[in-house]
């Protein structure tokens, strides 16, 4: 599962990792980028590829979206949750992911994202960690994504994320991880191939780091680039002072 992201760049840095995305609809993402404690039912920055409309020329472009993938046919009465993550092993036959697998990837600029570990098997208490490139630069997870037209005429862009099994590092506190995608592939995910599915793998573990962080990532009411920081497991130890 990947419920939880961050993106500590400003948009201006966005622009230059992604400078071959067309960039006119980061304006709409002014006082909502940076975010520390992302979770789905936000919008983000996604890179998609589209048409121009003078020239009807493919390219990629940013565009704003909503966590959540919903069906470009949902009506009012339709009560399933949006689709956050789908795992890669059944996209193909998932049938909401797999028509947008086929035709509407993208690309999900991100920092880092979270994942919660168990403190013991039987236990519901939970260590997060923070996961992000020991270069701690901006990448890309791979998605998916749709247009539903609201019942007032409004077309909203809504996505998931696409999820594999976890590499060597993850493996520790997960199963399963965010898809991510090498910059020389970006182009591949976005291209017309109908199912790159030698794409979904595990990232390389060797260029990926994690940290423990505080709990205060629970709370989405928790925003502040505090909630990155590490923290330390250690037991504390104590010394007691005899007098003599």
């Amino acid at each position: 599962m990947c419920t939880r992201v961050y993106i500590k760049e400003s948009l201006d840095e966005l622009a230059r990792s992604f400078a071959f995305a067309g960039q006119s609809a980061l304006e709409g993402l002014v006082g909502r980028i940076p975010r520390y404690n992302g979770s789905p039912s936000q919008v983000y920055p996604i890179i998609i590829e589209d048409a121009a409309l003078r020239t009807g020329i493919r390219a990629p472009v940013f565009a704003i979206a909503k966590w959540g993938l919903v069906s470009a046919s949902r009506t009012p009465s339709d009560r399933r949750p949006p689709l956050v993550n789908v795992r890669c092993e059944k996209i193909t036959t998932h049938g909401l992911a797999g028509p947008a697998y086929r035709s509407r990837r993208c690309l999900i600029p991100v920092n880092g994202f979270f994942q919660w570990k168990p403190i013991s098997p039987h236990s519901r208490d939970r260590q997060p960690y923070a996961i992000a490139m020991k270069t701690d630069v901006l990448f890309a997870l791979a998605g998916i994504w749709e247009v539903w037209r609201h019942p007032a005429g409004i077309d909203i862009r809504t996505f998931a994320v696409i999820t594999c099994s976890s590499n060597e590092m993850m493996t520790t506190i997960s199963s399963q991880m965010p898809l991510i995608l090498h910059r020389r592939d970006y182009q591949r995910w976005l291209s017309p191939d109908s199912n790159p599915s030698d794409l979904m793998k595990p990232y390389s573990a060797e260029l990926m780091t994690m940290w423990p962080i505080g709990r205060d990532v629970d709370n989405l009411k928790n925003t502040g680039p505090e909630i990155i920081n590490p923290v330390d497991l250690r037991p504390h130890r104590h010394v007691n002072h005899r007098l003599r």
